[in-house]
């Protein structure tokens, strides 16, 4: 029987735990804002309806894993339990940006219908993470790490960090030196003055740059202070209004929507199994659905990125907070989003001040694509990063990507054409045969064979018969790889013993 303990609403520890959660769900407030201003998208979209839904969603997890964190204390009989970090998840966030958003307008040419798809795709990402819950441990066994994070470095390494560079560079005075100073502080490990973090001291150095400079007029200050008012936080039937085109001529999209939503629950996982490992054991199902219900409402509300258990978590940890940061930063985000204060920083900041973090953001998870792999696996990964490359090239011309890139090489459209499924399959099937797994290799050529069958590969719309010569080929590397199977399993080639060379001339 759970009985009742003294466990605090609100501690001093909660103070630097609540700063370090603030700093990084605001850093992804202002990029989210700086981004998508920067892309085009209309003020009322940005601070009207995004960034008061991705509050709505902020709020309700901070709230929730609260209350977790009262649920295990009593439980356990513990006043020293700490909740759960949680927020938008910054990798899961850029790919949404340029994996869901930036198409959408591509195809769409509409902000507004833009919009409506990606919180459609954000509300669809959380109703799976929600299902998948259930079987969130067998789908995270059933896809190779390398090949998962292969894809996402993939996005990674064009999309973001790409092309994020090409802004750093188009004003390099500013963005070049914010990218050093985030390359000598986070990588070089040197402290910035008056131990200020490395990337709020690299968007404060920018910024003053761009002012000083020109690059920024005055005027954008009160423009930034002029967008300070009230946003009421109010419900939308975008998702909905969305869904239709994302079912439609947009579905090319799921083919990034379900490996990231895969990898976002397994995100989840680790974070809550280290928090495990650190004392707090929390039940990772709840989590990922806490996380799902959590991204499902933000969308009901304009949001369009899906939340996470932060690594945060176990820093926090650390500090010896409780529930009380997480409960303080449900509220001061949900000001924040109301007065418009994320409006008013994100007309302040240039985007040259920002991008160079992307830029790292980008790296780290290539890095990350690669450092969380045995080395044997490191081809894997390569080769499931490669076709984000041809994705990148088709989608950034404004002619025809065919007739751009014809001259190039035929196989570049359809390689990008639905990247995400292709580069899971790719690397997933090379994992396999590093490992000797034929059978496995030749499952998941068998499913490519049927992506490709009904166009979610290697075509540009969903119909059946879409792309006839790569399900054939697929078909065919499976029976190859069925082929191999046996062979291992009949060969009765066995290796020599190797014995010392004066034995085997004796004998």
């Amino acid at each position: 029987m759970e009985r009742a303990v003294n466990y605090p609403l609100f501690k001093k520890e909660d103070t630097d735990a609540f700063f370090a959660l603030f700093q990084n769900n605001l850093a992804n407030f202002v990029l989210i804002a700086v981004t998508m201003l920067g892309l085009g998208f209309p003020t009322g979209i940005v601070f009207g309806q995004v960034i008061p839904g991705a509050a709505v969603a902020v709020i309700v997890g901070n709230l929730y894993y609260a209350h977790m964190a009262k649920r295990l204390a009593e439980k356990e009989e513990r006043t020293d339990v700490t909740a759960l970090s949680y927020g938008i998840s910054t990798p899961v966030m850029f790919v949404f940006l340029f994996g869901v958003l930036v198409p959408a307008h591509s195809l769409t040419n509409d902000y507004q219908l833009a919009w409506q798809i990606a919180v459609a795709a954000a509300f669809l990402s959380g109703l799976i993470q929600v299902i998948g819950s259930v079987a969130g441990n067998w789908i995270r066994k059933q896809i190779p790490r390398a090949a998962l994070l292969g894809a996402l470095a993939g996005v990674a390494i064009t999309f973001v960090a790409g092309e994020m560079l090409f802004n750093t560079f188009s004003i390099p005075v500013v963005g070049l030196v914010t990218l050093m100073i985030i390359i000598v502080g986070v990588i070089g490990k040197v402290a910035m003055p008056f131990n200020i973090p490395v990337s709020l001291f690299a968007i404060v150095i920018g910024t003053v740059l761009a002012f000083t400079l020109g690059y920024q007029s005055p005027s954008q200050i009160s423009e930034g202070l002029s967008n300070v008012g009230l946003y009421p936080i109010l419900p939308t039937l975008a998702a909905f209004d969305g869904m239709t085109m994302l079912f439609t001529a947009m579905v090319g999209l799921l083919a990034v929507i379900i490996p990231i939503t895969v990898y976002n629950s397994i995100e989840t996982m680790n974070n809550v199994d280290a928090m495990d490992a650190a004392g707090d054991g929390y039940d990772v199902r709840k989590c990922q659905a806490v996380d799902g219900v959590g991204t499902m409402l933000g969308s009901v509300f304009g949001g369009l990125f899906p939340t996470t258990v932060y690594i945060a978590s176990v820093g926090s940890k650390e500090m010896g907070a409780g529930r009380g940061y997480s409960i303080l930063n449900a509220m001061v985000f949900g000001l924040a989003a109301v007065t418009g204060v994320v409006a008013a920083l994100s007309a302040i900041i240039p985007m040259a001040a920002i991008a160079p973090i992307l830029v790292f953001v980008g790296l780290s998870l290539v890095g990350t694509a690669f450092q969380s792999n045995e080395t044997k696996y490191y081809p894997a990964v390569a080769l499931a990063m490669l076709p984000y490359f041809a994705n990148y090239v088709m989608t950034r011309f404004n002619s025809d990507a065919g007739q751009v890139v014809a001259g190039i090489s035929e196989g570049i459209v359809p390689l990008g054409e639905g990247a995400m499924f292709t580069a899971i399959i790719l690397g997933a099937v090379t994992v396999f045969i590093i490992d000797g797994r034929f059978v496995k290799a030749a499952a998941f050529s068998l499913v490519a064979a049927g992506l490709s069958f009904t166009g979610f590969m290697h075509a540009s719309e969903m119909a059946f018969n879409a792309a006839t010569q790569y399900a054939v080929a697929y078909l065919l590397v499976a029976v190859f790889f069925i082929y191999c199977a046996y062979k291992e399993e009949r060969s009765t080639i066995k290796v020599p013993e190797h014995r010392p060379l004066k034995e085997r001339t004796a004998s």
